[in-house]
Order: C-alpha cells, then structure tokens, then sequence
C-alpha cells in the first residue's frame, strides 16, 4: 500500500474516531423522555428549502446528555400547565448549515418561498439572522420548540393567511401546535419573541413558553420565540458534522 493511501486512510480512520467520541457525549431526547412530541421540520419537504435537508435523512433527534435532561425539566414544568412540548429541531449537522448556505445563494430556488419568507429576499437570510454560517444548533445544545395541548397531535401542515396588527399579512402554518402567532421558522421581524404587531394573547403564549425553558436553564433567540440554547452548554465553542445514526454506537 503505497504512502499517500496510508496517510489518506490515517485521516480517515481518525476523523471517524473523532466523529464517535463527539457522538458518544449525545442522546437521543426521546430515550431520556419519551413523552416529548418529535416533528422534525429539516427530515421532511415542510421547512424553508421545501425538502429534505442534508444531514436529516434519518430524523433521530439528539442533543448534548445535559441539554437533553434540562429539556426533560421543561416538559415536566409544560405538563404542569396542561401542555406538551414539540421539538422541531434539535442537532445540527454542519453540512446542514453548509446546504443552507448553497441554497441561500441560488435566486432562483424559491420553492417555499410562499410559506416561509414572503417579505424577506432569501440572499439577505443570513445577514439578517434567520440563518448562522455557524449555527448554534451545530453545538448539540440547542432545540426549536413549542408547545401542543395534552392529548393533542401534531398534524399535517394546513396553511392560511394571518392578519398582523400592523395590517400586514403573513402564511399561517397550522400543524395543530398552539398557536403562536407566526408559525415555525417564518423568516420575519414578527418571529422575533417580544413583536409588538401580534395580537396580546399570542405574546402571552411566547411568554408562557419562554418563563418555561428559562426555567430549565435555556435561553432564548431574540430573533425566533422558538429558538433556545443551554444557558451552560458543553460544548460552547464546537460546531459539529457527524450524523445522528451515529450516536448510540
């Protein structure tokens, strides 16, 4: 074997037992609480690219051990008030974020646009902070969330057109979580957790969602009321690329 395909199977062999001990220090959420509700947006068409996105094939959702037990506190503290939390997204593959990128640069990819960015031009994603070149959920200690009523389900996606106070109009989402106000990544300034251009009882809801994660240790996105990170995350410096089949291995 000659000594480039060494060293070419060297790295290779070193990066795969890189990727393992990274995954080793992740769980699958559903194995440390099973009552969590899992509707993994990115493993479906029903997100932003309007398919499947790289590194989702396989929509097992895990996080970081102690993100992962702290969103265990979150559910028991939804449930107290009658609610269930949906998790929408959770680890981030870089490739992800790096197919996000691709996309974000070719105008001429606007398949959901209709639902997902009506007023916003998707060149201009980044620079606006819907979307990170590095992303925090590529850390293993940040999950997108909401909340579903005890004994409800989460349903195929029904889409309508919401009235803001501002009278502007933006694509309503309906999968039958609570509502809201703007649904699941809607790239606007109203996904941000304190605009003032949904009607009072939604902000309420944000707040309820909010006081809860902030209460298990997550803070949250201004950007998105969905969005929460693991005040102290392990690995807060990290931006990992290995697949979720990988953990449990």
């Amino acid at each position: 074997m000659g000594q480039h395909l060494l060293s070419c199977l060297f790295i290779f062999l070193a990066s795969a037992a890189q990727a393992s001990s990274n995954a080793g220090e992740f769980v699958d959420i559903t194995q440390v609480d099973p009552s969590l509700k899992v509707s993994m947006r990115y493993a479906t068409s029903e997100n932003f690219l309007g398919r499947v996105v790289p590194g989702y094939e396989d929509a097992k959702p895990v996080l970081t051990r102690q993100a992962a037990e702290a969103l265990k506190v979150a559910q028991s503290l939804a449930h107290e008030q009658g609610y269930c939390l949906v998790i929408y997204d959770t680890y981030r593959p870089q490739r992800a974020v790096d197919a996000f990128m691709t996309w974000s640069k070719d105008h001429r990819d606007v398949l959901a646009q209709d639902c997902y960015y009506p007023h916003v031009d998707k060149s201009r994603v980044f620079e606006l902070g819907y979307v990170a070149e590095r992303s925090s959920h590529s850390r293993g200690s940040t999950v997108d969330v909401t909340l579903i009523e005890i004994g409800l389900n989460v349903k195929p996606v029904e889409v309508s057109q919401r009235v803001l106070l501002d009278g502007r109009r933006v694509p309503y989402l309906d999968d039958g979580t609570l509502d809201m106000g703007t649904s699941f990544d809607l790239f606007d300034a109203t996904s941000r957790y304190e605009s003032t251009v949904v009607e009072p009882r939604f902000h309420e809801r944000r707040t309820r969602l909010k006081d809860m994660m902030d209460a298990a240790g997550f803070k949250n996105y201004v950007q998105e009321w969905w969005h929460f990170t693991l005040r102290n995350e392990p690995f807060p410096d990290s931006y990992f690329d290995f697949l979720p089949t990988d953990v449990g291995k």
